[in-house]
């Protein structure tokens, strides 16, 4: 080919094939052939539209480094939070594709080099083709030629450019989408999220101004917060995530918990450094701090939110 590119290299081999099911894999056999037949047997069957190796799934077994386990986790990670995927792990070089899905979808893809990968899985996510994900054993090669440094600036570019410019993919029709499954953009999102921030943060500080004569201060906190927490929660889920209905409401009001706890101990950590400092402060500085405290653990919880609640919803739109 003219150009260099794994993802360039894949795309052409799989437009020119004449095979009802195409796949690929990595070069070192990092995974054995022995796990062709999960992977491809799926789509034979007409169960799913794309399959996948996954080596964060439950079940797969792992030999490699901690630096790579490291970036890899972390990736897929901001992939959930970020773009809102479901699928656990992007860059594993094993994975298979139904020929007629591929005619469809390859051509879209703008990348063809390393996140080819990743931009094949988005779209088809956003078009809801079905993605199956079979666990591996895998066993890195210590020998591997790439530039990681190199490629994660490509894929933070990819990255980007879904989030900020995302594709039309209703043209495809894969018909597996309910009416509420048009997820809200990341830019919408944060819109969203900061003006129920602003809500919740007026409604914050008047309860705590209200209980802080009668009780401690890290009690008006603890108080404060989990009076507004739940109603924020939901409001997220709703307005921000596009999740509606009961279904895994208790499971998002967990996230919620669990993004109130980093609230609460960056909140009563500051709250103890300025006892610390400034025994006399008043309440007016009080709320300061936990304002700038507030906003750190905003932060955080969009970040925690988006990752359980709007990370879910591929697999909850069709419920």
């Amino acid at each position: 080919l003219p150009r260099k590119g794994r993802g360039g290299a894949v795309a052409e081999a799989w437009l020119e094939s004449d095979a009802t099911v195409l796949a690929y894999m990595d070069v070192d056999l990092s995974t054995d052939l022995d796990a062709l037949l999960p992977l491809v047997a799926p789509l034979l069957s007409g169960h799913s539209d794309l399959s996948i190796g996954s080596r964060l799934a439950p079940g797969a077994r792992l030999v490699r480094g901690p630096k790579r386990e490291v970036i890899s986790r972390c990736y897929n990670l901001f992939l959930k939070v970020v773009l809102g995927v479901g699928f656990r792990d992007a860059q594993c070089g094993f994975k298979a594709i139904r020929a007629d899905v591929a005619r469809r979808l390859v051509p879209l893809v703008e990348d063809r080099r390393w996140f080819f990968d990743t931009e094949l899985l988005v779209l088809a996510e956003r078009a809801g083709f079905r993605i199956h994900e079979v666990a591996v054993d895998w066993v890195d090669d210590p020998d591997s030629r790439v530039n990681i440094v190199e490629t994660a600036l490509q894929d933070l570019q990819g990255v980007a450019r879904l989030s900020l410019r995302p594709q039309n993919v209703d043209a495809l029709g894969a018909g597996r989408r309910g009416p509420d499954s048009a997820a809200p953009g990341l830019l919408r999102q944060l819109g969203s999220f900061g003006a129920i921030g602003v809500l919740s943060t007026a409604a914050y500080s008047g309860l705590y101004w209200l209980l802080r004569p009668a009780v401690s201060p890290a009690a008006a906190n603890v108080m404060a917060l989990l009076v507004t927490a739940a109603a924020n929660t939901a409001a997220n889920r709703r307005f921000t995530f596009g999740v509606r209905g009961r279904n895994g409401a208790a499971g998002d009001q967990l996230g919620g918990l669990l993004a109130l706890g980093v609230a609460l101990l960056t909140t009563n950590v500051s709250i103890a450094a300025l006892r610390l400092i400034a025994p006399q402060a008043s309440r007016v500085t009080e709320l300061v701090v936990l304002a700038a405290a507030n906003a750190i653990s905003t932060l955080a919880r969009f970040v925690l939110l988006r990752a359980l609640i709007f990370g879910r919803q591929p697999q909850r739109r069709s419920s």
